[in-house]
């Protein structure tokens, strides 16, 4: 059964661990991901960006999906199913489809429109059951199509957003989507730790965890960091197993273009990243 993500983050806080929401894509991911879940008895959260979402011919598909793939594999662990980066509009959409976790992300607003805007989801998604997460300081680089560059929230709007009952919060701190560029100068402990002092219980997201050196995801975490996403490396791995399997001609061989073949040593890899996430997250056994 599918769960908020409310209960999963506070465990993690409590017990200075993170846990991993991974960004699905089509079947291949949702299973990939679960399998490993359950193998590692750690909990999870699926995200699906709304570029993902529509990719996958809606918010009422993935639901449906998620939902009946998390019963047929006898999945144990709590599951939290979760909008990534939403749109005002595309939260109600994702509270209709039946998610159990929401994002909205205000960052592009002035503070005052994303605090309104927030705290309205804050009662809706809570009404309902629902944990939604809230964003100050945009986060850098491009997710289907948001663009950031990459600014440090101001501790003082961090919890100002996080007054308002949100259950976990991002924060920008110098982290990046996609893959990090050569001299990037890495996170700004300073910001995220003036962000915890003033955030207190609350846990934080860290957004852009592909690429992150492990050190740095390892104090992320001991600074109150809950929730670490990951997407770009899930993505690389899938694309670079894929390439050896036809390049060595494998799709040739038999039915080895049969898409079960062809796509199977791509999720093999997502699993092997997702296990070894889990492990660097401190996750695993956590269920």
């Amino acid at each position: 059964m599918l769960v908020s993500a409310r209960d999963m983050l506070v465990k993690a806080k409590e017990g200075h661990y993170a846990v991993g929401q991974f960004n699905i894509n089509n079947l291949e991911w949702t299973k990939s991901v679960l399998l490993t879940a359950e193998e590692l008895k750690s909990p999870v959260i699926l995200g699906v960006s709304e570029g993902a979402g529509k990719y996958m011919t809606g918010f009422n598909t993935v639901a449906a999906m998620v939902k009946a793939m998390d019963e047929s594999l006898g999945i144990t662990v709590p599951v939290a199913l979760h909008l990534d980066h939403g749109t005002y509009d595309g939260c109600y959409k994702c509270i209709k489809a039946g998610f159990t976790s929401i994002m909205f992300d205000g960052s592009h607003y002035d503070i005052e429109e994303n605090v309104a805007k927030t705290q309205e989801l804050v009662n809706v998604a809570h009404q309902l059951g629902l944990s939604i997460e809230a964003e100050v300081g945009s986060i850098g680089g491009e997710e289907d199509g948001v663009v950031g560059m990459g600014e440090c929230a101001d501790p003082d709007e961090c919890k100002r957003i996080a007054d308002l009952g949100v259950d976990m919060l991002a924060a920008g701190i110098g982290n990046i989507h996609g893959k990090y560029p050569e001299g990037w100068p890495g996170l700004r402990f300073d910001v995220l730790d003036a962000i915890q002092q003033k955030t207190g219980a609350m846990p934080l997201v860290l957004h852009g965890g592909t690429g992150i050196p492990a050190d740095m995801i390892k104090k992320a975490i001991s600074l109150g960091v809950s929730k670490i996403n990951v997407n770009t490396e899930c993505q690389l791995s899938f694309a670079d197993a894929t390439r050896k399997y036809v390049e060595a001609g494998k799709d040739l061989e038999g039915k080895g273009f049969d898409p079960r073949k062809l796509l199977a040593p791509g999720a093999e890899a997502i699993k092997a990243t997702v296990k070894e996430k889990m492990e660097l997250f401190g996750s695993v056994g956590k269920a």
